[in-house]
């Protein structure tokens, strides 16, 4: 572009006031405040035509006009410089601390973009309109807002006091529904992992799946769900909607509710799996156990609820029940801490642990079964165990998860619904003649 920035940025700024009274003037004259993007784009150009004219000395080819007009809308009806990167496929998850810094994890690594926003109003006001897209809002007496966006993206804000950098904002996206073959594909996790999960669901295996965060949890879960047979009633439990169960049509998605400003009106994880076990579940979902409603789930494999998935923010298999075993106490019962580690190791059938590698990589890294005597607390053994080969001239992790040749102690839930144990492990454990 032959103009200078403060040039180009002067212009826009024009055009930008010309659109407010377009708008301004639709809303006095009973019109609909909001015009589509249509709309806008034909009035640009016909504002941008005008200036050209008039301002000779300032030229802009096609593509900067058209360019100019795109940053626009962006702005006025849309999240502003958000827009490319929530198109962008290779964008997992985008994060903004305040309006000069934006970075983003691409294809599982952190970069800096050169996008920017013009000041802390104008953040706020992209933030306002990510917000009203879900009925939130993020104000000083609720500067923290959790929420998840129409396309299934989950975005946390928060804004000052609570935060010195200035608003900020942060996207996991929700990119595509993610199936076990394209798992396999990207050595995520084994096929023979993979077709045992799947028998695993069938068989009404109870899974705590763990890992720490952006591991992969809750595309795993989505994954696992999707063997559950289309006859069952799945119940979701969630903080915020995640969860995604495609061409699921028996399923019913709770959510729980914050306080209000006035605190009241809270409806807690706890409350909603309490109320879960009165309708009539086959499959229960905790999208995550995050305090005492893991002792509602925990009595809910008790009383023989099967096939119950729960997840757990932990950075192994053994922390992951130990925080379980945690989350159980947080409940407000005077339980002994052995009572809970028993009824936990003497229910909970499978650990899959996610994990993160240094190439930014997602992979299951263990399948872990609990074994032993429940009452003398957590003894497990690894199923399968992600072999490390070493890395690639590129970078790339090279590695993949084997079986241990250790035998399932729940292959009886597979007789009892009448679930075929895969073949290789009937051939690994079959007595010598």
């Amino acid at each position: 572009m032959a103009n200078s920035t403060a040039e180009y940025e002067q212009l826009k700024s024009r055009l930008r006031l010309r659109v407010a009274e377009l708008l301004e003037n639709g809303t006095s004259r009973g019109r609909q405040a909001r015009f589509d993007r249509e709309t806008i784009v034909t009035h640009l150009r016909l504002v941008l035509s005008t200036s050209q004219r008039e301002s000779p000395k300032l030229v802009l080819s096609a593509q900067d006009q058209e360019r100019l007009i795109g940053e626009l809308v962006d702005e006025i009806i849309g999240l502003g410089p958000l827009e490319d990167l929530l198109a962008d496929p290779h964008v997992t998850e985008i994060m903004v601390n305040g309006p000069t810094q934006v970075y983003v994890e691409r294809q599982g690594r952190l970069e800096r973009t050169p996008a920017t926003f013009r000041d802390t109003n104008h953040l706020m006001s992209v933030i306002e309109r990510l917000l009203d897209s879900v009925g939130a809002s993020a104000t000083s007496s609720e500067p923290c807002v959790d929420a998840s966006l129409p396309d299934g993206s989950r975005v946390n804000v928060i804004i000052p006091p609570l935060v010195l950098n200035g608003p900020t904002v942060t996207i996991r996206k929700k990119l595509r529904h993610w199936r076990m073959a394209d798992c396999i594909a990207l050595g995520s996790l084994s096929p023979q992992a993979a077709e045992f999960l799947e028998a695993c669901v069938n068989a009404k295996v109870n899974f705590v799946i763990s890992g720490g965060t952006s591991t992969g949890k809750t595309t795993l879960v989505g994954i696992l769900s999707s063997f559950i047979p289309q006859g069952e009633r799945i119940i979701t439990i969630e903080l915020v909607a995640e969860l995604e169960l495609p061409n699921r049509e028996h399923w019913v998605r709770l959510v729980a509710r914050g306080p209000n400003i006035e605190g009241r009106g809270e409806i807690s994880l706890r409350t909603l799996v309490r109320n879960a076990l009165r309708m009539r579940p086959d499959r229960i979902i905790l999208g995550e156990a995050r305090s005492g409603e893991a002792l509602d789930v925990v009595q809910a494999m008790h009383s023989g609820h099967e096939g119950v998935i729960t997840v757990v923010h932990a950075n192994s298999p053994h922390a992951a029940l130990e925080r379980l075993q945690t989350l159980m106490l947080m409940s407000g019962l005077d339980l002994p801490p052995q009572l809970c580690q028993m009824q936990i190791a003497s229910v909970v059938d499978l650990v899959v642990h996610l994990s993160r590698f240094a190439d930014g990589s997602r992979r299951v890294a263990s399948i872990t079964q609990l074994t032993g005597d429940p009452s003398v607390g957590f003894q497990h053994e690894e199923l399968f165990t992600f072999e490390l080969r070493g890395f690639g001239s590129d970078g790339t992790l090279e590695g993949s998860l084997r079986y241990t040749g250790a035998r399932p102690k729940f292959l009886h839930k597979f007789q009892l619904n009448n679930v075929p144990i895969p073949a290789w492990i009937v051939q690994e454990h079959a007595p010598a003649s």
